[in-house]
């Protein structure tokens, strides 16, 4: 179980309770990775208060903060785990859904992502957010940014950069790992104000949206973008040239500004044509390195 906090302080006692009481209650058995991801007030002396009375509870902690996406990774690389349950440390969750995650993971999905029921302040972006992202990626989840369970080896297929936690499901399901999701409730804050606000957030994650969909898209065939837009390129310098041709030796016609249109087209259209072409090369070499990677972990 891997629990993200900064600034989390008036809601760790409960938290930890709460998930201790569910392990106890449920029969499991398992790690509780709690990584304080810089935080300013006394989360992480709190955490590891509570770490002393619990051992199942291990505190992993950043110097400053780096975001939820290298926390989740700080905690995957501490854990040999099989399988990992993402749980946010502001309780808008029930501990008691984690049973419930297990056992889908238990009928053979490799990830599992919780639907949110009811009302929260960000609902109109994150459906937006979560409308786009299934248009664009047609993931099979309407959930995007929720409480998740998954298999640890799903990571090792897939890069994570900074605040691409939002879009772990989508990289996972490109690369070919079944998705589902359930219906879970959502509850209100109990104490301190949601980090994940402000324009600038969302003017960031369409950024990251338009990136992470130029990279499923054509990442893997570089040459589908730019061998198509310099083809163009090049075909519409020719079809200027012939045009520049038929008016010079019907019409009598001949305009200079013509003429360099087509070598600028042609030049322009080669040198991206040409580009792609590279690309692909650097594609397979990275499909190899990759393939060597999952050999190697096996």
């Amino acid at each position: 179980m891997v629990i993200p906090a900064y600034d989390e302080a008036p809601v760790i006692h409960d938290l930890i309770r709460e998930i201790r009481e569910t392990f106890q209650r449920h029969g499991l058995e398992g790690e509780v990775l709690f990584v304080d991801d810089g935080s300013r007030d006394s989360t992480g002396r709190i955490a590891q208060e509570e770490a002393r009375e619990w051992p199942n509870l291990r505190v992993l902690t950043h110097a400053v903060n780096l975001g939820k996406t290298e926390a989740i990774l700080t905690a995957a690389r501490s854990t040999d785990r099989s399988v990992l349950v993402i749980f946010d440390a502001d309780l808008q969750h029930a501990p008691d859904e984690i049973p419930r995650f297990l056992d889908k993971i238990a009928e053979g999905w490799d990830i599992v992502c919780g639907r949110k029921v009811g009302e929260y302040d960000k609902q109109v972006v994150s459906s937006v957010y979560n409308r786009l992202s299934r248009r664009m990626f047609r993931v099979p989840a309407s959930d995007l940014n929720s409480m998740k369970a998954f298999r640890a080896e799903v990571l090792d297929d897939v890069r994570l950069r900074h605040d691409w936690h939002r879009f772990f499901v989508v990289l996972a399901y490109a690369k070919g790992y079944s998705v589902t999701e359930i219906d879970i409730t959502l509850y209100p804050r109990r104490a301190g104000v949601s980090k994940y606000s402000g324009p600038w957030r969302v003017l960031g994650g369409i950024v990251d949206l338009l990136s992470v969909w130029f990279l499923t898209l054509f990442s893997r065939k570089p040459l589908l973008l730019f061998g198509t837009f310099g083809a163009l390129l090049i075909v519409l310098g020719l079809i200027v040239g012939l045009a520049s041709i038929y008016l010079r030796l019907v019409h009598g016609f001949g305009f200079r500004p013509l003429l360099d249109l087509v070598v600028l087209l042609e030049t322009v259209g080669f040198t991206i044509f040409g580009f792609g072409l590279l690309a692909e090369m650097v594609a397979e070499l990275r499909e190899d390195v990759d393939a060597l990677g999952r050999r190697a972990r096996r």
